[in-house]
């Protein structure tokens, strides 16, 4: 087993040679490190209620980060980026059709190794009528190489009665494991919460973060007392956590929760509240991806070590 350093020196040498592999046309070649754990942490789990299936509390999304051409180029870097979230213990991939090219570049990549690990698979539909539902859903499958579908959502609430209806369906004939309904702006959150409370959902997405805390009025409280799984979007706020702790020097605290950079800090703020499930923060780079899965690892703050990080926050 190999300590965090070590995880980022191979990282970095797997990104290398994945740069390699597309300078000889071998941009698929398998990964040195076979995509087993390499931390001596614990991995951290999360039940989905409904069924007590565990899943890896760190995902990944695709918004903007896999809406890209399919040059060999763009592929590399997509293939060192999977390779990573693989690498860190990742399983639940998201995408959407809303997010242009991505679900095809998750597809690409995917078709084209010999072997991944499992993948939870989830996407979204983000159209009106049943046909065009229907029709959106299929080409969504194959896009992204799956059978069938973990998890498939209600894009911003979009036509949200119809694709519901037909999502009901489809899970009784075992055409989609999971059903949901997504916001990704915290937007019509009575509207959302209406749904949760009368709908048989079992996923809800939407956005929550150390600088964004609406979500824990209503909809995790919601949650948690309905029994609904959550994944959690923009987890660093589009970036702007960033920009307000850069070069700013990670607090000695951050060492009780195995946190060795502010990302994984604003991460595990986040897995602090019980119900959260899952989180799929997004990139296109190897190196941030390796960070990300640090957090998929080690211990999770309390009640009393979140209100001092968002102490820590808050004088940032």
């Amino acid at each position: 087993m190999l300590s965090r350093r070590q995880f980022l020196q191979l990282s970095s040498t797997m990104l290398s040679s994945t740069m390699l592999a597309l300078s000889t046309g071998k941009v698929f070649a398998k990964s040195s490190l076979d995509y087993k754990s390499i931390t001596t942490l614990p991995l951290i789990k999360r039940q989905i209620p409904g069924t007590g299936e565990l899943l890896p509390v760190i995902g990944m999304g695709t918004s903007r980060t896999f809406d890209t051409n399919a040059s060999p180029e763009s592929l590399a870097q997509l293939v060192s980026v999977i390779r990573a979230f693989f690498a860190g213990e990742g399983m639940v991939i998201d995408s959407s059709p809303m997010y242009g090219n991505a679900e095809s570049r998750v597809g690409d990549v995917l078709r084209n190794m010999k072997s991944h690990p499992k993948v939870f698979a989830a996407t979204k539909v983000w159209t009106r009528g049943k046909e065009q539902g229907i029709a959106e859903m299929e080409q969504s499958a194959l896009r992204m190489n799956v059978k069938h579908f973990d998890l498939i959502a209600v894009h911003n609430l979009v036509d949200w009665k119809t694709q519901l209806n037909t999502l009901k369906e489809w899970k009784k004939e075992g055409k989609v494991r999971y059903i949901g309904i997504t916001t990704s702006h915290g937007r019509d959150h009575n509207e959302f919460l209406d749904i949760m409370r009368k709908e048989p959902i079992d996923f809800i997405q939407f956005s929550y973060n150390i600088d964004n805390l609406d979500a824990e009025k209503k909809i995790l409280p919601l949650a948690q007392d309905r029994g609904i799984a959550t994944m959690i979007n923009r987890p660093y706020q589009r970036g702007s956590l960033f920009r307000r702790s850069k070069g700013k020097e990670l607090p000695s605290f951050a060492k009780e929760i195995d946190c060795n950079s502010w990302g994984q800090f604003y991460l595990k703020f986040i897995l602090g509240h019980p119900a959260v499930t899952t989180i799929i923060p997004a990139t296109s780079k190897a190196h941030h991806m390796v960070d990300n899965m640090g957090a998929n690892f080690g211990r999770v703050p309390d009640q009393q070590q979140r209100v001092e990080m968002l102490r820590i926050f808050n004088r940032l």
